[in-house]
């Protein structure tokens, strides 16, 4: 059967472009390391993140050697997961829990606001983020 010219065509959905602490638009944290629980370079997140990786944060020595102390080494290469270690300096997207612990422990590390998604107010309140913003 022919198509109708005349008939309105049903243009594909686009998704909502993810959004950030401040309400705009989720920026890039970083591709160098490249971050991101979906590794894309943004702190984007998904019903299989668990851990809720939604924070970009710049990590800093202290907040490497206090993750380490809770189990979680960021700074020792993972050749076998393409993970060269993170160095101070370098911005990844944390798991908002293990933030707001470090931030609960005076060890957490500087944010950027426009690259932590939305989703981290579920577990930190926002004048914390705010406090720690870059």
């Amino acid at each position: 059967m022919p198509l109708d010219d005349t008939t309105p065509r049903r243009q594909p959905q686009r998704p909502e472009p993810a959004r950030n602490v401040l309400g705009g638009t989720l920026l890039p944290c970083s591709v160098a390391p490249l971050t991101g629980f979906l590794r894309d370079g943004c702190c984007n997140t998904g019903p299989q993140d668990l851990g809720l990786h939604v924070v970009c944060a710049e990590v800093t020595a202290e907040f490497l050697a206090f993750s380490a102390s809770r189990g979680n080494d960021l700074s020792t290469p993972r050749p076998e997961y393409g993970f060269a270690g993170l160095k101070p300096g370098d911005r990844w997207c944390l798991c908002a829990a293990r933030w707001e612990e470090a931030r609960l422990a005076g060890m957490a590390p500087p944010v950027l606001l426009e690259a932590t998604h939305e989703a981290a107010l579920s577990v930190v309140r926002r004048e914390h983020l705010l406090e720690y913003g870059v």
